[in-house]
């Protein structure tokens, strides 16, 4: 039995720590905040409660493995799931509604025909398909296994993009997310449709390699689930079901960095000086800075740590929680996307470190008891793709102020008399996201892609410093629910089985 450090209690980094208890470690978490579940946080106001984070759960499978892996409680008796049908609708500035579909191939073909008219659903159909092609191409060493050492191979990007012949030209294949849009899906609600796709995990369709098609076929192949209680029962349940292995915590104590001992890591020492020793150490969070005094254990060249150039900024995200007066009607949806008519206006602006002046807005509307006072009151969370705190100053006032009413206006329709309906407004900024998680300007990590030369993978699980492992958005596989816990997964395989390990079978 190993004495194991992590740093950190996100959701990859207690994912790592259950599987390591179960295994026969004894794990401590050292986290810097108060409480538990890193990006998943909860703001309650007078019997209103927003999530503060991730709203849905795709790949749900992921959680549910953790669940059978370390204990006999599976995860539908620790929290309830549904699925959200639609998942989405989608409001174009053109005045065109779509709704889609929960995990319907078919149903989303027959609504994008009745939308944006015949031939729609077929295009989109026939993207997906090719996006399936990237997804079994590319699932196991972007989700399954730890990043090889050969990382330089998923360089290539794995979606089988259109071969266009050109008259008197050579032929052109699309190469990122915007050229797919505009060579292959035509329609530029299509189009739009797809940059919403992009834009939602933080990535910029005009850069984001055309790998990032598996981000749509994910959501629309396995669906949009729901937490009854707010994603923060899915962070009470993982953090129970540690306690329940005999993980310890320690909240309030900040990780200055990792000892390191006779070439390998041997512990931690905290801000306030104390040293904790330990055999492995799991870092669950953005590797600083002197992390390892008088080291580096990742290297640019070596693993992907940080944008490159064409990627540009790491972008975070603005909230408007709002207490509303009124009931929710019954044919709410819970999930409606607002697009802009200048698409690249936005990401210019996201990701040139500006505010956008009309952002795609998330407009989330949960029929769940738990986040109203009664029947008569609705809670709403209003979220857009921002550029992160520093390019932004998040903390001004009357920047704070007008980008919230940007997006009330915004979400106006779809949501009719809200100005009127409002009792209270919250807001929540990159700036309050970097002083919860620690995240360097508030920036929320993307899932990783192949592609693009590797500039859209994280740094890798295994470190130059044995002994030292990095698990949760920053590291392989990147940002996402289902992601960090697969890379919570994977951490735990190579502590337990060794640093051979490559991935379940």
């Amino acid at each position: 039995m190993a004495r194991i450090a992590v740093i950190g209690a996100g959701m990859g980094a207690m994912a790592a720590a259950a599987r390591l208890a179960v295994a026969g470690h004894q794990v401590t978490v050292y986290e810097r905040s108060r409480t538990y579940g890193g990006s998943l946080g909860r703001y309650a106001h007078e019997g209103f409660a927003f999530d503060t984070g991730p709203t849905l759960l795709h790949l749900p499978a992921v959680y549910r493995d953790l669940f059978v892996k370390t204990g006999k409680e599976p995860l539908e008796r620790c929290v309830e799931m549904t699925q959200v049908d639609p998942a989405s609708r989608h409001l174009f500035a053109d005045g065109t509604v779509l709704s889609l579909p929960n995990a319907s191939r078919a149903g989303v073909v027959t609504a994008l025909d009745g939308a944006l008219g015949s031939g729609a659903g077929a295009a989109w159909g026939a993207f997906l398909d090719r996006a399936r092609d990237a997804w079994d191409r590319s699932r196991r060493p972007l989700l399954e296994e730890p990043l090889r050492p050969d990382w330089q191979v998923l360089g290539r990007d794995p979606y089988p993009a259109l071969r266009q012949r050109r008259l008197l030209r050579p032929a052109r294949q699309a190469a990122t997310v915007a050229e797919i849009g505009a060579r292959e899906l035509a329609n530029p609600r299509l189009a739009a449709l797809l940059d919403g796709y992009a834009l939602s995990y933080g990535l910029d369709p005009a850069h984001a390699p055309a790998a990032a098609a598996l981000l749509p076929y994910m959501e629309e192949t396995f669906g949009s689930w729901y937490v009854s209680g707010g994603m923060r029962a899915l962070a009470r349940a993982v953090y129970e079901r540690c306690l329940a292995r005999r993980v310890e915590f320690v909240f309030g104590a900040e990780v200055a960095g990792v000892v390191e001992k006779d070439g390998r890591a041997a512990g931690v020492e905290l801000a306030d000086g104390t040293v904790a020793e330990a055999g492995q150490v799991v870092l669950g969070a953005r590797p600083w800075p002197g992390l390892v005094p008088g080291q580096e254990p990742w290297r640019d060249g070596d693993v992907p740590v940080a944008p490159r150039p064409g990627q540009g900024l790491v972008p975070g995200r603005f909230l408007v929680l709002l207490s509303l007066r009124g009931a929710r009607p019954a044919d709410a949806v819970h999930r409606t996307l607002v697009h802009p008519g200048d698409g690249a206006a936005e990401r210019a602006a996201v990701f040139g470190g500006r505010t956008a002046e009309r952002p795609t807005v998330t407009v989330l509307r949960p029929d769940d008891p738990s986040t109203r006072p009664d029947g008569a009151h609705e809670a709403v969370t209003l979220t857009a793709t921002v550029a992160p705190h520093g390019p932004v100053d998040w903390t001004e006032p009357a920047v704070r102020e007008r980008y919230a009413d940007v997006l009330i206006e915004t979400a106006a329709a779809a949501v009719p008399g809200i100005r009127e309906r409002l009792l209270h407004a919250e807001v929540r900024t990159p700036a309050e996201t970097a002083a919860d998680t620690g995240a360097e300007g508030g920036a929320v990590p993307a899932p990783a892609l192949a592609g693009a030369d590797g500039a859209y993978l994280h740094a890798a699980n295994l470190t130059r410093l044995p002994g030292l492992y990095a698990v949760g958005g920053w590291s392989h596989p990147g940002g996402g629910l289902a992601h960090a816990g697969m890379s919570g997964a994977l951490v735990a395989g190579l502590i337990v089985e060794g640093d051979g390990f490559r991935g379940s079978q």
